[in-house]
């Protein structure tokens, strides 16, 4: 079972916004079984403004919000809010007031960035501070356009995107650990603040405020909000890992150490859970990222292109579609891929090309076409094409990650919305040799509600990441598939 029906003891709510579409959910544990009811979904639809593509983040929080009026409505004995989002975007502040709109991640402006840091530090020297993965919109890169254009000037805070929510809720500034990882601006070694590397890259010091860790209580609804919600008396808001992935690698059901997780969503987040940082030249080179996760563990992994390529050749098919031509949907073509026999073209889904939004099927032709690879024809081809690349990526990083941790990979767990596509995790089973576990498909939500019900004591406070695990291993069933 994924979702229940309700029930009192659904005291927890997580707000779980993606790139694309944010819930509500309520939950709780009881007898170490994990219930959950969803109180509201809705879009999360980026706007491109002139030339600059931003977040409607009005629009989100009045979204949250109506789905929180919902939770308490549902249990008026609500007792505590936890809030995740993907990671690196941010709102800047001037006493307490938003200046501007958010940007969005994939917004042109973060080249700039790159060229603008790594005119001070270079990118081993980077990589020695942080540990984290080169990619383009890193907040550390956004920081440096936002600094360059005088805009940076004018705010006291920064907020990253959970915290920006919380803040409205609460009224408390603080910076969630697993996030703030996500920026550049973390020491990968200390875990506080690299003041010094913001020093020479001319960013305030005191721009982003204290860290808090999953588990710790921000504050309570503030008077104005609480009645706004129409809830009877205030509600603790909890921090819970608020980088999605950190969540959803809670609620992974992995049992000891050799097992990988890939979070599979608009992004594919392929890695390790680790104790300690790997901060080699040779994990540079690959590319790879130490993440802060849950209870001080790492999250050794890798961004690969996700389900976007997918998502955006269905819209593409769409616009293209005419009343004597319909799309197929999404259903129809990943069964007429599936019955493909002969080979397909795989190419590399994390190439540039591939991140913004736009004509994939073209792009992916054009890839092709440069790198002597004949080219997918049809529509199922295509799709066919995309899963296979995916697979492809998933088992070339995991064998990456193996050599550069000595780890040994024998089963891989594959959460989110990923693990409902049969194909791609047939897919990844062939590839990497491995067994594959798929489900749950609402981890992040799970992994929210669980270091939550840690934190009110619905588990045991002293509990381990192993013994929160066991809850969702109590709770959701998995679908497993071997290389075939």
């Amino acid at each position: 079972m994924d979702i229940t029906h309700s029930s009192p003891d659904l005291t927890l709510a997580a707000v779980d916004l993606g790139a694309t579409s944010g819930r509500v959910i309520l939950g709780g544990v009881t007898d170490g079984v994990l219930r959950m009811k969803p109180v509201a979904r809705f879009a999360n639809v980026p706007q491109l403004l002139g030339e600059s593509m931003h977040w409607n983040i009005q629009s989100l929080f009045a979204d949250l919000s109506t789905g929180l009026r919902e939770a308490i409505l549902s249990s008026p004995g609500l007792t505590s809010i936890g809030i995740d989002s993907w990671a690196v975007d941010y709102g800047l502040l001037r006493d307490g007031v938003l200046l501007g709109i958010p940007h969005h991640y994939r917004d042109g402006r973060n080249l700039r960035g790159v060229e603008l840091v790594h005119e001070h530090v270079a990118p081993d020297d980077l990589f020695a501070h942080n540990g984290l993965q080169h990619l383009d919109f890193n907040t550390v890169f956004q920081f440096a356009v936002e600094a360059e254009s005088g805009f940076l000037d004018l705010a006291d805070r920064a907020l990253l995107i959970p915290d920006l929510i919380a803040f409205w809720l609460t009224g408390q500034m603080s910076t969630e650990l697993t996030n703030a990882s996500t920026t550049g601006l973390l020491s990968v070694r200390d875990g506080d603040w690299e003041l010094a590397l913001m020093e020479r890259l001319g960013l305030p010091s005191d721009l982003l405020p204290g860290l808090v860790s999953p588990g710790e209580p921000i504050g309570e609804l503030s008077a104005p909000v609480t009645a706004r919600l129409g809830a009877s008396e205030p509600i603790q808001v909890t921090a819970v890992g608020s980088h999605d992935t950190a969540s959803a690698v809670v609620a992974v059901p992995m049992e000891g150490q050799n097992c990988a997780f890939i979070s599979s969503g608009t992004w594919s987040l392929v890695g390790l859970e680790i104790d300690a940082p790997v901060v080699t030249e040779e994990a540079r080179r690959e590319n790879f990222t130490n993440e802060g996760g849950v209870d001080g563990t790492i999250r050794f992994l890798k961004n690969v292109s996700g389900l976007w390529l997918l998502s955006e050749s269905m819209r593409q098919w769409e616009h293209d579609a005419t009343d004597a031509q319909r799309s197929s949907d999404l259903e129809t073509l990943l069964a007429e891929a599936a019955a493909i026999e002969t080979p397909v073209a795989v190419f590399d889904p994390s190439d540039d090309r591939f991140t913004p939004p736009g004509d994939m099927p073209t792009r992916i032709r054009d890839w092709c076409s440069e790198h002597g690879v004949e080219a997918p024809h049809t529509r199922a081809e295509v799709v066919r094409s995309i899963l296979e690349s995916l697979a492809a990526a998933y088992a070339k990083t995991l064998a990456a990650a193996e050599r550069l941790t000595g780890r040994s990979v024998e089963t891989i767990h594959i959460v989110g919305g990923g693990s409902q596509n049969t194909l791609l995790c047939q897919l990844t089973a062939n590839r990497s040799g491995r067994r594959v576990l798929a489900g749950p498909v609402e981890a992040t939500a799970i992994g929210n509600l669980l270091v939550q019900a840690r934190a009110v004591g619905q588990v045991d406070p002293s509990s381990s990441l192993d013994e929160l695990r066991q809850v969702v291993r109590n709770s959701f069933t998995v679908t497993e598939y071997l290389p075939g």
